[in-house]
């Protein structure tokens, strides 16, 4: 192998001539091998204890010809530059497999292999290829702790630096960092490389992971590039998750800003329904040659879907196109967080928000102590929308674990895209927070500060670290004999560090921003008087003599001598702000959002600052001073008039608990401890009190859920304020007396739960104990919880029909394990019918159906008293004797499954048009755009509000109560929709297809078995089959899934973690009619573009579905089989969107909606009812699944027992 000299000198006379050619996809030509786990173990893992399929990496090791064959193949058609096959081989990727200690010869093995092939052929190159692994530096993935990361920097930085020796050591000319969806990950990899391998060309490559334009953490293009400067790279480009088409604008943006080598290697168009790519080679070469006749390429190629055949036509397509030329760097300071922030001739004085201070804020010095870390989020929030333009942090107080507390605030802010999208400014004096701080930082900040204090060899090693992380560094004017305070030592030391930055350290002149002191001024002290102007007269020099530089100041220092007076020493500032920004002060570290504007200051109290900043006359400071005696204290304070507020403590809990008040509900619980003594005493007393009026009035019909909830927000609130009193105290003796405990779940399978939230806090208003065990709990979990807490009910919820099956096997459990306690059944599919002749039978002990939260009460009040318990079980079991009788009696007969099929619906089908595309395609829509077609009397159903919208508003009963629910729903929906928490996504898709016989056919091989109706009519009527409105020859066929909760269970989660039931439940009921919404938003979409013309429908008619054409879900009447979801999400690849199936069919996130689309006019929803055993035998078949998987799928719809 040539020098590294000489590959970088040959690289970029390569670079020079032409647009180069990278190859393409190494893992869709591995997955055309048609590869098994076997051939993926080789002799070599064949005994290893994990499956080693879709590792490709591993291939280097057990298949290195095969490898080989494929470098060989895209050298064959042109590409200058072929990556080696180690996207995933680093520590953190390959611990998925069990081979983490393999990763060093899977690097080495798989340079040497793309050595080999390179080395065949003339002047061609080879790329370490460095993946973005699967883990993020910059997001948490728990939903109760924003601030946790599963790996650390350093341990990702070291993975990455194993995987560069080997590739370094079997012979790379290039490092490529790509698909770089985290930069904080890639940060990671570039310090890696910067370690051990800093002469070889660095390539770098960022993904965006959607038309927002930003990866997946967050960043835009340009502050991607602002972020990975300081690596210098030979060439920087973007790669991965889009086609050529949607990658337009950001290469765009990457040759706009980045004055190095562009490259761009997209995918061969998005996904289709498979996963797969349908982009053929004269697509995306016609693609990338406009991109290149536009000026944006100097190398091109393939990633995800692409081939040789891609490769050779890509070449073929650049020959000729000149490449392009490299743009001078502009040489003006730039920093980032989410967004690019440039400091240029227009943009002001920049305002660095300094709150986020332990030694400058005693409100953020204590929420950092008390653990409060929300509250020190919320002050960071006050100061991005008070105007600071970047955020300053320290965390460096006495008694402080100033590294873990620098850490774990910086992951949290990274988590809040309103203060994310600012750069931040890590303020510490010790060199070890600063590196925690700065390994946080996917975007480039700042490092303050660093100084000559030590010494030059001390100042060197920080600023060699502060240029390692990639930030810009604020220099103190400090040297070794001290702190600089006249004009002479502050230009003197500022132009000391200046030269060591530039020729020792690798600075540019725009990432050094001068710190010349700002010093307390009026102090007393005779040498004060002229630090203010010493420090104005300072900068005017400093800005002369160092072109390129900034200044930088903590401004409140200067007023130092007036804390306590805010009017004098904003004043303060504001007048010296003024002056010293005329002398080229570029940004100060100030209370964003408290500067006073210059001319508003009186003139009285202007010219004594001014006195006081340009030492004008020798009595300043005493003028000033008496000055501020006569305005301290002065001010006006707002009275809010609270009449219930005047009320005794007990008065003042009742109202809040019973109006949902919870602003001041912790202040009146702590009033209240102390007027008892004991905190069980507040919560038997006053508290529940207002929950026992609360109980009374929703009994009563006079109350309603939504108010219900609310007030058990207030409850829960005052509850969470006491237990910790309570747990001081346990000992002591004494607990809570409450009416019975209560087990809830969703059962396995089944991730449905609103229903149950809102039983379960109805209950613990009625002062029921609750344990609400979640959703997808196995009966063993539900049962020995329910023993160890002795239980006094198990509850059991569940909405997809699978779900039934699943509660006869929890009742078999509890009959099999001696369980005695009453088992109650709820939810949408359940009903008193099925609860009888399925679940009651299988358990030994008391079943009860409970129709809804209303109910609730009084059937578990029942269940518990002594004295009516024998007389509810005895009314109980006989309406479900009753109810099996009936079932019994009511069966109606079949036809024979070829006769139905006879009586089939016979159509015609007319010469509808093809649809506008054929495949699949995702779709993002705005929540805004969804919100007009939420059909809002579903809403108002799951909070048990019965009556249609709008008519309801205005019902003499539940008008109020309906009026308040949809006021605060739109408020929550207008707040979702301003931060962005939920996120709606789909995807859809049109098919050729036909029916043979009951099923439905799409060309591609995939197919719907469809039920058919048996249940004898007595007339005429045809037995349906969804499979009747596919033509038998030549029609096609939609399918879709979509989603609005992208985001909902993190939202959820926070809301009850803050105790705010309410909030949680209604944010989950929002989710669910926003899916419900998009569902029919996407319907018209399709109609519209396939075969609807004329005018739109209105919002009435869409509801009331006065349109042509259907769109079944499986799991519903006309298709009831949930399985059938895989074979659909298969076919519309919906987990590449975010949507995922439980084992039972149960869609995840739970607001979610899918189904197929028909397009027939005759076409009609209809329910499939009772089926035979003959059908379902040959259902069976048609699935390729035994008579018995089929029952347990169908069993709602037999007609036999089994």
């Amino acid at each position: 192998m040539a020098s590294a000299i000489s590959v970088r000198e040959r690289l970029d006379r390569l670079f020079q001539q032409r647009i180069v050619i990278f190859d393409g996809s190494m893992g869709v030509m591995l997955q055309h091998k048609g590869l098994s786990d076997e051939d993926f173990r080789g002799e070599r893992f064949r005994n290893h204890p994990q499956p080693l399929r879709n590792n490709s990496d591993v291939l280097c090791l057990t298949q290195p010809e095969i490898v080989s064959q494929v470098h060989r193949e895209y050298l064959d058609a042109g590409a200058d530059i072929i990556t080696t096959n180690t996207f995933t081989a680093t520590r953190v990727s390959q611990a998925d497999y069990g081979l983490e200690k393999f990763v060093y010869e899977m690097n080495l093995t798989g340079a040497r292999l793309a050595r080999e092939a390179a080395d065949a052929f003339e002047n061609r190159f080879v790329a370490g290829s460095l993946g973005p692994t699967n883990v993020t530096l910059s997001l948490s993935p728990r939903v109760d702790d924003p601030s946790y990361r599963d790996v650390t920097f350093d341990e990702l930085r070291d993975g990455y630096a194993e995987a560069a020796r080997a590739l370094k050591e079997g012979g790379v000319d290039i490092l490529l960092i790509e698909t770089i969806f985290d930069t904080l990950n890639g940060k990671a990899a570039i310090a890696a490389v910067k370690d051990v391998a800093p002469e070889i060309p660095l390539f770098v490559s960022v993904t965006i992971v959607d038309r927002s334009g930003r990866n997946l953490s967050g960043q835009t293009v340009e502050a991607f590039w602002t972020s990975v400067e300081h690596a210098q790279p030979f060439a920087a480009g973007v790669n991965c998750s889009l086609g050529a088409s949607e990658m337009r604008p950001y290469v765009e943006a990457m040759s706009r800003v980045a004055p190095i080598y562009v490259t761009c290697y997209p995918n061969a168009g998005l996904p289709n329904a498979f996963g797969g790519y349908d982009e053929q080679p004269p697509t995306t070469s016609r693609l990338l040659k406009e991109f290149a006749e536009a000026g944006f390429l100097n190398a091109a190629g393939g990633c995800c879907g692409t081939g040789p055949e891609h490769i050779r036509q890509i070449r073929e397509a650049m020959a000729g196109i000149p490449r392009r030329q490299l743009p001078r760097r502009d040489p003006r300071p730039r920093f980032s967080g989410l967004e690019p922030f440039e400091i240029g001739p227009d943009s002001g004085f920049v305002v660095i928000g300094e709150r986020t201070n332990v030694t400058g804020s005693i409100r953020f010095r204590r929420l950092i102590e008390s653990g409060d870390f929300a509250g020190a989020v919320q002050v960071a929030l006050d100061q991005v929308r008070g105007g600071a333009n970047m955020l300053d942090v320290n965390m460096d107080a006495d008694l402080l674990d100033s590294e873990a507390a620098m850490v774990r605030f910086l992951n949290l802010i990274a988590t809040e895209p309103e203060i994310a999208r600012i750069p931040v400014m890590v303020d510490s004096s010790k060199l070890t927070v600063l590196e925690a701080g700065l390994k946080c930082l996917q975007g480039k900040g700042v490092a303050n500060s660093i100084s000559l204090k030590g010494g030059e060899e001390s100042f060197l090693e920080q600023a060699r670290l502060v240029r390692k992380y990639g930030a810009a560094a604020v220099v103190m004017a400090f040297d070794e004999t001290g702190q600089a305070d006249t004009f002479e030592r502050k230009v003197e030391i500022c132009g000391r560090a200046y030269r060591l930055l530039t020729e020792k350290a690798g600075f540019e002149p725009e990432d050094i921003i001068f710190d010349p002191n700002i010093l307390p001024i009026a102090t007393g002290i005779e040498e004060h008087a002229r630090y203010a102007k010493n420090f104005i007269d300072a900068t005017r020099e400093i800005k002369k003599r160092f072109p390129g530089v900034h200044v930088s100041g903590g401004v409140s220092n200067l007023s130092f001598s007036f804390r306590g007076n805010d009017r004098v020493r904003e004043a303060i500032h504001s007048a010296f702000l003024y002056h010293a920004i005329r002398g080229g002060l570029d940004m100060g570290i100030v209370n964003a959002g408290q500067l006073v504007v210059y001319e508003d200051i009186p003139k009285d109290l202007l010219e004594m600052v001014e006195d006081i900043i340009f030492d004008r006359r020798p009595d300043a400071t005493e003028r000033l001073v008496e000055f501020a005696k006569s305005v301290s204290g002065a001010g006006s304070k707002r009275e809010v008039d609270l009449t219930w507020r005047e009320g005794s403590v007990e008065e003042r809990l009742k109202h809040a608990v019973l109006h949902g008040e919870v602003a001041y509900i912790e202040k009146d619980a702590e009033e209240a401890r102390v007027k008892y003594g004991k905190p069980l005493l507040v919560i038997e007393g006053p508290l529940m009190d207002g929950m026992k009026v609360v109980g009374d009035l929703f009994g009563a019909g006079k109350m309603f859920l939504p108010q219900v909830v609310k007030s058990a927000r207030a409850m829960k609130r005052a509850v969470a304020y006491l237990e910790p009193f309570m747990q001081a105290e346990k000992e002591a003796g004494g607990s809570q007396h409450v009416r019975g405990k209560l087990v809830l779940a969703t059962v396995k399978g089944d991730v449905h739960d609103i229903g149950k939230n809102i039983v379960g806090v109805v209950l613990a208003c009625n002062n029921y104990e609750v344990h609400d065990l979640g959703v997808m709990v196995p009966a063993d979990k539900i049962l020995d919880t329910a023993i160890e807490l002795g239980a006094d009910v198990v509850g059991l919820s569940g909405l997809i029909t699978p779900s039934l099956d699943e509660m006869v096997v929890v009742a078999k459990e509890m009959t099999r394990r001696d369980f005695s306690i009453p088992l109650l059944i709820g939810g949408a599919t359940t009903s008193k019918q099925h609860t009888a002749v399925r679940i009651a039978p299988a358990y030994d002990g008391t079943t009860v159906h409970v129709l809804d939260a209303s109910r609730v009460i009084g059937v578990v009040s029942d269940l518990l008293d002594t004295d009516r318990r024998l007389t509810f079980e005895r009314d109980n079991a006989a309406l479900q004797d009753k109810l099996r009788a009936q079932h019994t009696s009511s069966r109606r007969p079949l036809l024979a499954l070829d006769e139905s099929r006879a009586r089939r619906m016979l159509l015609t089908f007319d010469d509808l048009p093809d649809p506008p595309f054929a495949g699949r395609k995702v779709i993002e829509p705005e929540l805004a755009e969804l919100r007009e077609y939420i059909d809002w009397t579903f809403f108002f159903h799951a909070w048990e509000l019965k009556g249609k919208y709008p008519a309801i508003l205005d019902s003499p009963s539940q008008g109020a109560a309906a009026r308040e629910l949809f006021g605060h729903a739109q408020e929550l929906l207008d707040e979702i929709q301003a931060m962005r928490w939920l996120q709606a996504r789909g995807v859809y898709g049109f098919w050729p297809a036909r029916a043979d016989g009951d099923d439905i056919a799409l060309d591609n091989g995939v197919r719907f078995p469809m039920l058919r109706q048996q249940v004898d009519h007595g007339d005429d009527k045809p037995y349906l089959s969804l499979a009747d409105f596919i033509a038998p020859a030549h029609d096609h066929i939609g399918a879709f899934a979509v989603t609005a909760g992208l985001g909902v269970d993190e939202l959820a989660g926070r809301f009850t973690a803050d105790h705010d039931d309410y909030r949680a439940i209604m944010v989950k009921a929002l989710a669910d009619r926003l899916a419900e919404a998009f569902a029919e938003y996407l319907h018209e979409l399709v109609r519209r573009s396939w075969y609807e013309t004329g005018p739109r429908l209105s919002s009435e008619e869409l509801i009331g579905e006065k349109y042509r054409g259907i769109r079944p879900a499986f799991g519903y009447p006309a298709c009831p089989d949930h399985s059938e979801k895989h074979t659909l999400f298969d076919l519309l690849d919906a987990r590449a969107i975010g949507m995922n199936l439980t084992e039972s069919g149960a869609m995840t996130p739970t607001a979610a909606v899918s189904g197929l689309y028909f397009a027939h006019p005759r076409s009609r929803y209809f329910m499939v009812g009772k089926i035979g055993r003959d059908q379902v035998e040959d259902y069976a078949r048609r699935k390729g699944m035994t008579a018995a998987e089929a029952e347990r799928w169908l069993r709602p719809n037999l007609a036999y027992d089994e």
